[in-house]
């Protein structure tokens, strides 16, 4: 496509002499521009991507997919022919039934809100993050008045394996005084950690049967859960399992129930790549602006060159190898910076958190313990594609000025 000629012409034209300084300086700035756009760029969509699978696969690791509850606010009695009933529908992994209740925990003179889920020890085994994440207990433990606090809770509130915790549930006994709160003490087997502060700060969980004590429920069960096999199929097993529950139950979908969340994620995502889009567009100017200065100042040389032979097509082509060039070598800088940046991130988090001696990632705003950045193949070629087109472009006016350069006014003016 190239001829050897043009491109010997093209790579001298980049070699800029030292009183072309500036035009170096310029084709510099280019070249940084284009690379730490296209880096930042893929770190930042990496990192939104990160965050949004992380925050999924730890939402989906303790919840189910699909959630159903009493449609009136009583507990589930017969629970178990439904559990059944799920279980036979088309892409139904598991279904879990759960006793789920918001209330007081105290210890010593601490308290604090948290949420109490209770599941037998067979269900639990069903749910791997959690039961991965549980430290100083083991599953065999999980029975009888016991409970497992979440790590950060565990912290606040000074808790360790052994420890007593108080339960207050505000739905206690009425007597002739009035309502007396339920109150009950257990023993603090373990923590678990999944990182997730939600969790990890607000949860405490207990047998089935004990809760079912607590509560007086009897045998029945607050909330089912099922997680399915293919989510895609998300849509048609939540309308079978509401044909099968009728209007008694209300069912629910994670998407629902998270859904203001994950609509701020993606909209946040998409005005980042606006915004940092931008900054390619900018290096694309400076492109322009150094080819432009770079054609004015080898005027007499394509003067020379066009009285020689070459076409406006040779001059056009020499041209635009220039800003191809750096436009291709920025990039591929960029991508590298990029995808370095994404595979240590959470090196240079911890780094920086110890230079600077400030928290960069706090938990309790972001959610998850750890920066999180997931790179997804198509969004870098995406990236990679729209910074060698803006490249492209930018070369064209100038190119297009060097090749309708009169070379009689350039000779006589020189």
């Amino acid at each position: 496509m190239f001829s050897k000629f043009e491109r010997m012409m093209a790579w001298r034209y980049l070699r800029a002499k030292r009183k072309e300084g500036f035009i170096s300086v310029i084709t510099g700035f280019a070249f940084t521009g284009i690379a730490l756009g296209v880096a930042t760029l893929i770190i930042v969509m990496s990192v939104m991507n990160g965050f949004r699978s992380e925050l999924l696969s730890r939402i989906l690791g303790l919840n189910g997919h699909i959630g159903i509850v009493s449609a009136v606010g009583l507990p589930f009695n017969n629970y178990q022919e439904a559990v059944k009933e799920i279980a036979q529908i088309e892409h139904v992994n598991e279904v879990i039934p759960m006793v789920e209740k918001q209330l007081l925990v105290s210890s010593g003179k601490t308290a604090e809100g948290a949420m109490v889920r209770a599941l037998s020890p067979q269900d639990m085994l069903k749910k791997p993050l959690l039961v991965n994440s549980i430290q100083g207990a083991t599953l065999a433990d999980f029975q009888g008045d016991v409970v497992l606090v979440g790590r950060r809770l565990a912290v606040k509130m000074g808790l360790v394996p052994g420890s007593s915790l108080t339960l207050i549930s505000p739905n206690g006994k009425v007597t002739a005084f009035g309502t007396v709160p339920r109150m009950k003490t257990y023993k603090v087997i373990g923590t678990f950690e999944v990182g997730m502060y939600e969790y990890d700060a607000n949860f405490v969980f207990m047998p089935l049967e004990t809760a079912q004590k607590y509560f007086s429920l009897g045998d029945a069960v607050t909330q089912i859960d099922v997680s399915l096999d293919d989510e895609s199929q998300l849509r048609s097993v939540r309308k079978a399992i509401e044909e099968s529950v009728g209007a008694t139950a209300y069912v629910f979908d994670w998407k629902q129930s998270n859904s203001a969340f994950f609509n701020a994620i993606d909209v946040e995502r998409n005005v980042m790549f606006l915004i940092l889009t931008l900054i390619i567009l900018v290096a694309a100017f400076n492109i322009i602006t150094g080819l432009i200065m770079l054609v004015k100042d080898k005027g007499r040389d394509i003067a020379v060159l066009r009285t020689m032979g070459a076409t406006k097509g040779m001059i056009m082509r020499i041209f635009c190898m220039d800003g191809a060039f750096i436009g291709v070598v920025g990039t591929a800088i960029g991508v590298a910076l990029g995808l370095l940046f994404c595979h240590n991130i959470e090196r240079i988090r911890q780094f920086l958190q110890y230079i600077s001696g400030r928290d960069l990632f706090s938990a309790e705003i972001y959610f998850l313990s750890q920066l999180p950045a997931k790179v997804d193949t198509t969004e870098v070629a995406f990236v990679v594609m729209i910074s060698l087109l803006l490249s492209f472009l930018a070369t064209l006016y100038p190119a297009y000025r060097a090749a309708k350069f009169d070379p009689v006014e350039a000779l006589r003016y020189e």
